[in-house]
């Protein structure tokens, strides 16, 4: 069956309507980034304010990314349903809604129940905001247009950990939903009375099957990734039956999608476009060093240097600085044809994967903030040459009735890569930890001379080996987040060929490289 492509009207914009559109989609598409950052800062207040246990505060964070993820790939065939700008609209609200009810919420059942919702809604603002933004802007705007983008997806998740701190440490835990109002009532004014649709809605049948597959599998997937090293991964029963659920799941609707039926609620037969394919792949790394980070960096820095939750967001924050600066001009740069996008990843993968290294080898218990600055700002260049020369070679390659397809594969890829990547970190962390606490302890034995000498200066035995465990501790936390550095440096030098995939756009080139053959 050849694929069915309707060419989609011209909805680009100029002067006052271009710049206010322009707005609502970054206020929308802030809300979502921040979100999948900024409530991991607050979450230890949560957990104490409303009396629930670790493992329940972590469903506050796993609850919402099972059900965005499920949600993403959905978006294309949601806006061909219901209209882009009914869809967009409604998921904005929805949303918005849902933050409020969740500041509300009056115990973690509720909370957890609504940030599900908010989820629901949050998953395809996203993908939905890329193509609108593609599509808002006139055709030779391309860059700038994947460049505005940029500043609300990349910068928002790093910021988060600084908005999430402050409002905690400030106001209350409450506040880091509490946030999204304004924004939020702003997009959607903006989204309902200004955006056009490319197209008409169609009333196309709803993929049951396909739509229950789906949900099977990748919601299997998020809890194996969020929960796993919880749960001891395949050691745990809940985590082997969910594997094989995964597993059998995805290659079911894929099997059913590209075979079974002749509507699919995901199109996978776009992947026949080069770019949304070699897209998609370098999402999943670019997902997997930027979230990685994220995730690593405030640990070390909050549990070993002591740093306050403000202090720890300000470090992530001068890399979001340094991505906010660079990026117009990396558009500028890669929209003009005169460089090969590749050569900018490239250059961004190296100067993330040297940042992690460096940042591994001068990890100790004593850094200060200050010491710390070089990788950031090395990490924060880095990623600014990334995000864009991906977006604008690959939103460039593909016709405009395809485009929200490339917008929710990318999404989509960019958060499995996060997930993938935090959960190997997470697990190479605690099991690192435990062989570098093994290993010192073998040396803490009573002919030990640091043991002796803490013995004189506190004239007390169990007092000098208390002093003694806890500075193990202490140096294998330091260590195992030195490996961890290291590790998710080599990670970023392994993905870099993942970059030569990627078809080269030429100077002047306004045209799709290519349409896929049936």
């Amino acid at each position: 069956m050849a694929t069915e492509l309707i060419k989609d009207r011209d909805v680009s914009e100029h002067g006052a309507r271009l710049i206010l559109i322009t707005l609502g989609i970054i206020a929308a598409t802030l809300m979502q980034t921040l979100d999948s950052t900024i409530v991991n800062v607050a979450l230890p207040t949560i957990q104490g304010n409303l009396g629930a246990t670790q493992e329940q505060g972590a469903w506050v964070v796993t609850g919402y990314i099972i059900s965005a993820v499920i949600v993403i790939p959905l978006t294309p065939w949601l806006q061909a349903r219901f209209g882009r700008r009914q869809y967009y609209s409604v998921a904005i609200i929805g949303f918005t809604i849902a933050s409020v009810l969740c500041g509300l919420a009056g115990s973690i059942d509720q909370l957890v129940l609504y940030r599900i919702l908010q989820g629901l809604f949050g998953g395809g603002l996203i993908a939905t905001g890329q193509a609108s933004l593609r599509d808002t802007f006139p055709r030779h705007l391309l860059g700038a247009s994947q460049a505005v983008f940029a500043l609300g997806a990349i910068v928002g998740p790093s910021v988060g950990p600084t908005v999430g701190g402050w409002l905690t440490d400030n106001y209350s835990w409450n506040w880091v939903f509490f946030i999204n109002i304004v924004p939020g009532i702003f997009a959607a004014t903006v989204v309902l009375t200004m955006m056009r649709n490319p197209s008409d809605p169609k009333p196309i049948p709803v993929d049951a099957l396909g739509l229950g597959l789906l949900a099977l599998g990748l919601g299997s997937l998020q809890y194996i990734l969020d929960e796993g090293q919880r749960n001891d991964w395949l050691d745990a029963p809940i985590i082997r039956v969910l594997a094989f659920t995964a597993v059998a799941g995805l290659a079911a609707f894929i099997c059913w999608e590209l075979w079974g039926t002749k509507r699919p609620i995901v199109d996978l037969r776009a992947f026949k476009y080069r770019a949304i394919a070699a897209g998609s792949a370098l999402g999943f790394a670019i997902g997997s060093v930027l979230f990685g980070a994220t995730v690593i960096l405030p640990q070390y820095v909050q549990s070993i240097l002591g740093f306050t939750a403000t202090l720890s967001g300000e470090l992530i924050f001068v890399r979001a600085a340094f991505i906010a600066l660079l990026t117009p001009f990396i558009a500028r740069l890669a929209g003009s044809g005169k460089v090969d996008t590749r050569i900018l990843l490239v250059i961004g993968f190296t100067l993330i994967g040297v940042s992690q290294i460096w940042l591994g080898y001068i990890t100790t218990s004593q850094n200060d903030f200050n010491s710390l600055l070089g990788p950031a700002i090395m990490a924060g260049i880095g990623l600014a040459m990334l995000f864009v020369p991906i977006s604008i070679a690959v939103m460039g390659a593909v016709p405009q009735e395809v485009v929200p397809k490339a917008a929710a594969f990318q999404s989509l890829s960019l958060q499995l890569g996060g997930s993938f990547s935090t959960a190997a970190l997470i697990t190479l962390l605690a099991r690192r930890n435990a062989f570098h606490q093994s290993v010192l302890a073998q040396t803490a034995t009573p002919d030990n001379t640091a043991l002796q000498i803490l013995i004189q200066q506190t004239h007390s035995a169990s007092a000098a080996i208390a002093n003694l465990y806890q500075q193990i501790l202490t140096q294998a936390g330091v260590m195992a987040y030195a490996d961890a550095q290291w590790a998710l440096g080599a990670l970023t030098f392994f993905l870099l060929p993942l970059v030569f995939v990627l078809p080269r756009r030429r100077k002047g080139d306004t045209t799709p490289v290519e349409i896929p053959a049936e």
